[in-house]
């Protein structure tokens, strides 16, 4: 068989990524999808085992893994600070304003983790790696597209509450504030609309729509009318019910840019993508509305390329042995 240089380059580049992990020789490095073959070949697949039963058993664990990938990657890097618990002394970003009460079901990242370190016979895949590729099996458990996640990434030692209530964008920014959000990440116009299509699944709290559905005017008056009845105007009363955040919550489809385009987004950020004043925002979700495996195709792209900010490799970091805390 005939390798391509493409191939070739591939398989050089994870080589010397396998040999700087193991021999803690290299400071940095790409990262690549074949990072683990040879280490542990059994890893991807035992991830994915465990998020399908997962999400197999309650569907809004789709966009929970998922949602963890972004919070992770958008604080400092895809590091998986996201998962380290407070511990006297060390405060995480687990109770950072828009992580508290918005990231759930840590305990399945757990059990990915004990799966894998068991068929890895040992810590080999880190928890960071863990992130990219369970959302990775979330999107196409829930009927998504899949791609290619490339791997090598090292855990945080650190954490930043902080950086996460400043670098995670709440869900009532107006439009030039996301986008300036999105541009500091080094993410594109193009990335901000395909990276929201997320929000074709899971769920949402009454307290992040609640300003839009009593005071927005960008709104579809019976869609507002209905989320009322939900979510009651005065907190705390009804503060942690929850909606769908589009109508086909439990797949991943482009059904949410077609809520857009109906006034219908729920959160105040996701409408913003779509004003009707035949701005660059707007032609794009009428282009994903209208073509939707072009969106399932971009989605990929734009998650590998999220997923590429500021990793930890070679000698950087370490492997956790456990994703809640540093090793000793």
């Amino acid at each position: 068989m005939v390798m391509d240089a493409d191939h070739l380059c591939s398989i050089i580049r994870c080589t010397v990524l396998i040999v700087a992990a193991v021999m803690a020789h290299s400071t940095s490095a790409e990262l690549c999808p074949d990072f683990y073959d040879k280490m542990c070949p059994k890893a991807l697949a035992t991830i994915k085992m465990v998020v399908e039963q997962a999400v197999a058993r309650e569907p809004r664990m789709g966009a929970s893994l998922l949602r963890l990938h972004f919070h992770d990657c958008f604080v400092n890097g895809c590091d998986g600070s996201i998962l380290l618990d407070d511990l006297p002394g060390f405060t995480g970003e687990k109770t950072a304003v828009p992580n508290i009460n918005s990231l759930r079901r840590f305990e399945v990242v757990d059990q990915i983790k004990a799966a894998v370190d068991y068929v890895c016979y040992g810590t080999v895949v880190s928890c960071a790696d863990i992130l990219a590729v369970a959302a990775r099996d979330s999107v196409v458990a829930l009927g998504g597209q899949s791609y290619q996640v490339l791997l090598g990434r090292r855990d945080a030692r650190t954490a930043s509450v902080g950086a996460a209530n400043k670098n995670l964008p709440p869900p009532f920014l107006d439009f030039p504030a996301l986008l300036s959000n999105f541009h500091s990440h080094g993410l594109s116009l193009e990335d901000l609309v395909i990276l929201s299509g997320a929000h074709t699944i899971g769920l949402a709290r009454c307290t992040t729509f609640r300003n839009r559905i009593y005071n927005d005017t960008n709104i579809h008056p019976a869609f507002a009318a209905s989320l009322r009845m939900q979510c009651p105007p005065s907190p705390p009363v009804g503060d942690d019910n929850t909606t769908p955040l589009d109508r086909t919550t439990a797949h991943f489809d482009k059904v949410y840019f077609d809520d857009l385009l109906h006034q219908e987004g729920l959160l105040h950020s996701d409408q913003q993508l779509f004003k009707g004043d035949g701005s660059a925002s707007d032609g794009l979700v009428r282009y994903y509305s209208a073509n939707p495996k072009a969106f399932l195709a971009d989605f990929g792209v734009s998650m590998i390329k999220m997923g590429n900010m500021k990793p930890l490799t070679g000698s950087e970091g370490e492997i956790r042995m456990n994703c809640r805390k540093v090793n000793s």
